[in-house]
């Protein structure tokens, strides 16, 4: 389970000649760990707290709807509530907001109040009538309306109308208004009418805009992944010049902006309170002048050394483009991945709600009241779930990389595109699951380790906004702002790991350093796919958001029936940006691993035979012309070398 150990020294690239499984002690190790977190909620739902959820419990420790076992201590405990099904708060307004729970004295009742109660010959006819008791327990109803503490264990005057929420059962006021004392900001706009209801309309009125500008959105995603692949050169080289206008343009108006304000310096007009003022204003435009023009010097020699990486990029994506059309179920990839995190996540909260009213009753030191609590040992199962949370989410997302390059590095080793699996993305899928789930949790578990202390230090310095201690809170900055490129860092390693993982089957860490030694050696490759493809993909994810307001706009304009659409808008905006995002990182994905696939093709062959290379015409042509210019040496390597894929070998 070493990080950097490994047996040989010397190894063959083979690429998807054959497969064995990678990292098993991590993947026994992440096993454990999720047996662990099924342990956990094993634990909760065997305590009865998945069912004190569901059903609720009063404040003597009895779960509503069920038959009760005595609570030493307590009073009013083991009771049978098999007909008291719905759990009533004397008081719902009444809330702690810092612990986030309800002050107020909770009882397990048969029926909610469905009309509002005045007077507490109200609450006595309702019991009679219904025979929901809505005062304590050790109260009969004949008694409510002269008992002595009346004012303490029945509910407060007037009894809103409450209805039972569809799966917990709880007794809900219908009234928002009950709320008004810890949300006034929000009641006050609620009870705007004039605004909410204008809001409220356009966006019911214009449900079937919104649908269809999302669906647009979707479409314009997919042209885009089109469009960068065919008009990318235009594209790249149209920024590239825009930029350099923009720094020359730029420096040459803060030198002439100096030179007329030294003129105005000489002015002998000038007072001596106004040459001081001209004189601090020469000293900061030539200060600006210098920092810019050394700015467009230094950007100038980078796009310089970067000219004949940009071709690069721009042959990657077009490839990126084929890999699209020859698998369209990549598309599919990030709808499995969201739909997977929120199936993880939906379970995740379930279970910290079970744990939330799990572990033994603790009686209050001063009243009856129960509430349940975890002692010992116990309590730590919340921040072993915290971790789980990090360290699974991360896993699914690291399957989705590894099954992405899989998929990309079959297309890219395979040199008869006709031979390929039927669907294989799928394929890519069940070859991670069968070898590479220890590789992912190993991957996974290393962006959780840098994850959890940079949460941990942002909530130390979100605690510490407003206190005197500035060089706390300065230095905690600095650690998360490490802690984040460093996890960022990580990621793009973990990434090319994966990628190298599926093309020759070895494990997290030899991959990653291999992969490492081969983004080193490209760096300057690197550099110009991931800040000139970046910046497109960026004006790609732009552009889709654009358009996609833009024909909102025309498309709400029509709408006579609102005056207020601008809620309706920021939603399609936001779904377009979602939609764009999911697609074109899956673009950046493809590229990323394309790129990789194409150093160690370019650094084991030579086009010699025996040595053919595995790339596309488009990339092919790339090492060609720049073979012609004189600035292409392939790399002989260290005596390793890239061997073909075997004929008949399986590529599933």
């Amino acid at each position: 389970m070493g990080c950097c150990s490994s047996s040989e020294k010397k190894r063959d690239w083979k690429p998807l000649e054959e497969h064995s499984c990678t990292d098993i002690p991590w993947l026994i190790v992440f096993i454990l760990f999720c047996v662990g977190m099924a342990c956990i909620c094993g634990f909760a739902i065997a305590t009865g707290a998945a069912s004190r959820i569901i059903y609720g419990y009063d404040s003597y420790g009895n779960t509503c709807g069920h038959k009760n076992d005595q609570i030493d201590g307590v009073r009013l405990s083991g009771r049978d509530m098999a007909e008291n099904k719905y759990v009533f708060f004397l008081d719902p307004c009444n809330l702690d907001l810092i612990n986030r729970k309800i002050k107020s004295i909770a009882l397990c009742v048969s029926k909610c109040p469905a009309t509002e109660l005045k007077t507490y010959s109200d609450i006595k006819q309702f019991a009679l009538n219904n025979g929901s008791h809505l005062c304590s327990y050790e109260i009969y109803p004949t008694k409510y309306t002269g008992h002595s503490e009346r004012t303490t264990k029945c509910p407060k005057l007037p009894v809103l109308p409450s209805k039972p929420l569809p799966l917990f059962r709880r007794c809900v006021p219908l009234e928002v208004g009950c709320y008004a004392e810890f949300a006034q900001g929000f009641v006050a706009f609620v009870s705007d009418n004039s605004v909410l209801s204008r809001v409220i309309s356009g966006v019911m009125s214009s449900k079937e805009i919104i649908m269809g500008l999302c669906l647009l959105a979707l479409v314009l995603s997919l042209i885009m992944m089109v469009v960068i692949r065919y008009i990318s050169r235009v594209l790249v080289w149209i920024l590239t010049i825009l930029v350099i206008i923009g720094s020359i343009g730029g420096t040459a108006v803060l030198w002439w902006l100096y030179v007329d304000h030294r003129k105005a310096l000489d002015n002998k007009t000038l007072s001596v309170f106004g040459k001081e003022v001209a004189g601090d204003n020469v000293k900061a435009l030539l200060v600006f002048a210098i920092g810019a023009t050394i700015f467009t010097v230094v950007l100038l020699i980078v796009m310089f050394i970067l000219r004949k990486r940009v071709a690069l990029t721009i042959a990657l994506f077009h490839v990126a483009g084929k890999v699209f059309i020859h698998l369209p179920l990549l598309v599919l990839q990030p709808v499995w991945t969201f739909l997977s995190l929120m199936l993880f996540w939906v379970y995740w909260i379930a279970v910290l709600l079970f744990l939330g009213t799990s572990g033994t009753p603790v009686k209050s030191n001063t009243t009856d009241l129960v509430e349940y609590e975890m002692q010992g040992p116990l309590q730590y199962m919340v921040w072993y779930h915290a971790v789980g949370l990090i360290w699974i989410s991360e896993f699914i997302l690291a399957f989705q990389q590894m099954t992405i390059a899989g998929a990309v590095v079959t297309y890219y080793f395979t040199r008869n595109k006709s031979q390929m699996p039927a669907v294989p993305i799928v394929s890519s899928m069940a070859r991670t699951t069968r070898y590479h789930l220890g590789t992912l949790a190993k991957g996974s578990f290393i962006i959780t380790l840098v994850k959890i202390p940079r949460l941990i230090l942002t909530y130390i310095h979100s605690q510490l906004k407003g206190k005197e201690n500035a060089c706390a809170r300065c230095m905690l900055k600095t650690c998360v702002c490490c802690l984040w490129c460093l996890e960022k860092c990580l990621a793009y390693l973990n990434q090319n790991a994966y990628a190298a993982t599926a093309i020759n089957s070895t494990s997290f860490c030899t991959s990653a350093r291999d992969a490492l030694l081969i983004l080193v050696e490209n760096a300057l490759r690197v550099t110009a796919i991931n800040t000139v493809g970046d910046f497109v993909l960026f004006l790609g994810k732009v552009l889709i958001v654009s358009c996609t307001a833009f024909a909102g706009v025309l498309a709400l304009n029509y709408q006579r029936d609102y005056t207020v659409w601008v809620l309706p808008l920021l939603i399609v905006c936001l779904f377009a940006f979602l939609v764009a995002h999911c697609f074109l990182s899956v673009f950046e994905n493809v590229v990323d691993v394309l790129f990789l696939c194409f150093a160690i093709d370019s650094k084991y062959n030579d086009g010699s035979p025996g040595r053919e290379y595995y790339m596309d015409k488009s990339l092919m042509e790339f090492v060609e012309n720049s073979k012609k210019l004189g600035n292409y040496k392939p790399d002989d390597g260290d005596g390793r070398e890239l061997k073909p894929m075997a004929r008949g070998g399986t590529l599933a």
